[in-house]
């Protein structure tokens, strides 16, 4: 569907707010629509999003890297549920109907839980939610099990204001494993923990349901990622425990973590640049089919406040249409837009 169809529809749920300010950067003709994206905007960026903007005066310092120090907990738990989940594709012919279905929709709600919750809601701030989506996010978010609202959006500031050094948590520069799943199996790397430990995250702080999750994210996890969707399709349509455990619970939440995590690696190595050809993240459709709508890197790497992450909002962006219904509903509001003079004319900052 055209952009600006999509425009005019999700324009009737509630009004968006459209940033504008004065053009910076070239446009250049073919491929690539801006030739420059300078990053740092100084006093015209709204103070609330500085801590998620690119700086590029941060530079790592000289030296050799420090040894890698392997955590061979987390080494051991991941390989054990690829196990498991590897074991679950070959179930999944012998899963009654409703155990796949339960699967997948325990997949797409885990799902929104990180991208719009975790990710455009509460790392970028994008967009507000009432109390009520703000429940369900969080409740999705730990069904996801990838850490706690806090420390993911930690993490994706740091990825964002230091992308591609080493205080970039999952720097794509140290090859497609590392970006993909190696940073969860060992120690992070010291700028990580200095950088990570200065960025400003009093909003979260001040924000009791992220507070209340982190306290209780243990047993939370425990109950939503694992527990649950275990016992449902064992107790309620009588599904055998090796195929809920396998395939409700391990195929699906290794599915989930793939998914996401290719936004890490595959959008930052393969894929096309038309917004920024300066920076490494990239438009890659597969990747936004699996993330529901994450795979257009490369804009959101250069417009992180945009609550679509994409200029074409709803095409293959799954979260985009759900954050539309959920202001519809009167849920969700004050959704950020790039306008469309800006991404005509070339790069404008707010």
């Amino acid at each position: 569907m055209p952009a600006h169809i999509l425009q005019e529809i999700s324009g009737s749920y509630s009004a968006t707010t459209t940033i504008t300010a004065p053009p910076s950067g070239g446009q250049q003709n073919g491929g690539e629509k801006f030739e420059k994206n300078p990053h740092h905007w100084g006093a015209d960026v709204r103070p609330e999003i500085k801590d998620d903007l690119y700086d590029p005066s941060y530079q790592d310092e000289e030296g050799p890297p420090p040894k890698l120090e392997y955590v061979w907990r987390n080494i051991i738990l991941m390989a054990l549920l690829h196990i498991g989940a590897l074991y679950g594709i070959t179930l999944v012919p012998s899963c009654k109907v409703y155990t796949c279905l339960f699967a997948y929709l325990y997949y797409v709600i885990s799902a929104l839980g990180i991208t719009a919750g975790a990710h455009r809601l509460w790392s970028h701030r994008t967009y507000k939610a009432r109390l009520p989506l703000r429940l369900f996010l969080i409740i999705a978010n730990t069904m996801a099990f990838q850490n706690d609202v806090y420390e993911w959006a930690r993490d994706h500031r740091a990825h964002h204001k230091f992308s591609e050094t080493h205080a970039d948590p999952h720097n794509s520069r140290r090859g497609f494993f590392f970006s993909h799943v190696g940073w969860l199996l060992v120690r992070k790397h010291p700028a990580v923990k200095e950088k990570g430990g200065k960025l400003d995250m009093s909003d979260l702080k001040a924000e009791k349901l992220v507070m209340f999750q982190r306290r209780y994210y243990k047993p939370g996890l425990l109950l939503m990622c694992f527990i649950l969707p275990t016992l449902v399709p064992w107790y309620c349509w009588g599904e055998t425990f090796v195929n809920s455990l396998c395939v409700s619970t391990f195929l699906r939440y290794a599915v989930v973590l793939n998914a996401t995590w290719l936004v890490n690696s595959a959008a930052h190595l393969y894929g096309y640049r038309p917004y920024d050809k300066n920076i490494s993240s990239r438009e890659n459709i597969l990747v936004s089919m699996g993330a529901v709508g994450e795979g257009f890197h490369n804009y959101h790497h250069a417009f992180p406040y945009d609550y679509s992450a994409s200029e074409y909002r709803w095409h293959i962006n799954f979260t985009t249409f759900f954050i539309d219904c959920m202001a519809l509903l009167g849920l969700a509001y004050d959704r950020k837009r790039v306008s469309k003079s800006r991404l005509g004319r070339g790069l404008l900052f707010c």
